[in-house]
């Protein structure tokens, strides 16, 4: 593993633990932005002694929709909602580090456990991945608000996308594409549903809507 791919993965768990610790959704969303940065730049790093436009093509795209599209569609999603914090998450934030350490160390220890795919993984790639798909399911059920919740399953896409990120090269352009074109549309989607929740109940609380009857 070289430095650079290691240094990055090392971001992306700190993106994760902001993520993890912080009550305003603003600097959640931020951290969320980063860590499509991050990839992007792990996606080249990774390949730079094969880069192809394959590859660059993916990079470029993971850092536009990850990095810029999708933070820009959640904060104007926070704009009109009028939302800044997050207030009584169902977990609270100290308890919320504490079980990411846990389920860090987990992660460490499974990865050095299980033997990997291909000599061109990185030591902590299948760590980090676990690390943070499970992190992206712990905000989906610890949290209170909708815009956390798509932060949550953003989180967990990352962390599916950071192991790929060494399979790259052997998986079609258009199935990669593909699913990132899905997640935009599944992001765009969840943008426009917390603003109508906003609009009509006047708040974003997700366990509030179970008292809905029909």
């Amino acid at each position: 593993m070289d430095r650079l791919s290691g240094a990055l993965l090392v971001l992306l768990v700190l993106t994760t633990f902001k993520l993890l610790a912080s009550g305003r959704i603003s600097a959640c969303v931020r951290a969320v932005a980063v860590q499509g940065v991050v990839l992007g730049l792990l996606t080249l790093a990774t390949h730079r002694g094969t880069l192809s436009l394959h590859i660059v093509a993916i990079a470029c795209a993971s850092m536009a929709l990850k990095g810029l599209a999708f933070p820009w569609l959640l904060s104007r999603a926070l704009r009109e909602a009028d939302v800044r914090r997050e207030v009584d998450p169902y977990v609270g934030y100290t308890l919320s580090i504490l079980s990411g350490l846990f389920v860090l160390g987990v992660s460490l220890w499974v990865g050095a456990r299980l033997r990997l795919p291909s000599e061109s993984f990185s030591t902590l790639a299948l760590p980090t991945a676990l690390f943070t798909i499970f992190a992206g399911l712990f905000v989906v059920v610890a949290r209170r608000t909708a815009v956390m919740q798509v932060l949550g399953f953003l989180v967990l896409e990352n962390g599916i996308y950071s192991f790929g990120v060494w399979q790259v090269g052997d998986m079609p352009l258009l199935v990669e594409l593909g699913v990132l074109l899905d997640l935009f549309v599944a992001v765009f989607v969840m943008g426009i549903t917390i603003y109508h929740i906003n609009r009509e109940f006047e708040h974003i609380e997700t366990d509030r809507l179970d008292s809905l009857r029909g």
